[in-house]
């Protein structure tokens, strides 16, 4: 029995239909309730990931860029656009220095993941993929969660570990919106 039961009393039995639902339409893998901070950092973030896959999975290729939450412009190919482009953002030109062109943006034009929705979504999400696959490839042949590079808008370092925390709050943030998206083109909701 642990501390919390001693003092509060005994865990009470909840049904299994209190619970939050998960998503119905697939599986993703469960996070690691232990394990060191790299291995339950990266997977939050593959959660995260999975997580949005499977708010987009099963939508017919033409919802994709419903913007059906006025005023809002967003929608889940506009999001699949932003998550690669954040992704190339963050652990390829910030984080590994690589030097690649930024997705879905130009100075003229910033909001192209949003709102330029031309093109097949296939291939967004495949260059999505693309972009967590080498993500995935960086941060395992990172060091340490220590490592830092330096941050292009301020010129301060920033450690690897900070970019995954605000990954996972950037695709938290998105589920979220997803979620949303989602049940309003065809009801389906869980977590």
């Amino acid at each position: 029995m642990s501390a919390a039961s001693d003092t509060l009393g005994a865990m009470p039995e909840i049904p299994a239909e209190n619970y939050s639902q998960s998503w119905a339409a697939g599986t993703r893998v469960a996070q690691p309730l232990v394990g060191d901070e790299r291995t339950i950092l990266t997977a939050a973030l593959d959660w995260h990931r999975q997580t949005f896959e499977l708010k987009c999975a099963g939508v017919p290729p033409e919802r994709l860029s419903d913007k059906s939450i006025p005023p809002s412009g967003l929608s889940l190919h506009g999001l699949v656009r932003h998550l690669a482009a954040v992704e190339r953002w963050w652990f390829r030109l910030q984080f590994a220095g690589e030097e690649v062109p930024m997705l879905y943006y130009t100075d003229d034009d910033p909001n192209q993941d949003f709102d330029s929705l031309d093109g097949d979504p296939a291939e967004a999400f495949a260059v999505w993929r693309a972009e967590c696959d080498r993500a995935r490839e960086i941060v395992a042949r990172a060091a340490s969660l220590d490592q830092t590079s330096t941050r292009m808008s301020d010129g301060q370092p920033i450690s690897l570990r900070r970019i995954l925390v605000d990954m996972i709050a950037e695709y938290a943030r998105h589920d979220g919106h997803a979620d949303l998206l989602r049940e309003r083109i065809d009801g389906a909701a869980g977590y």
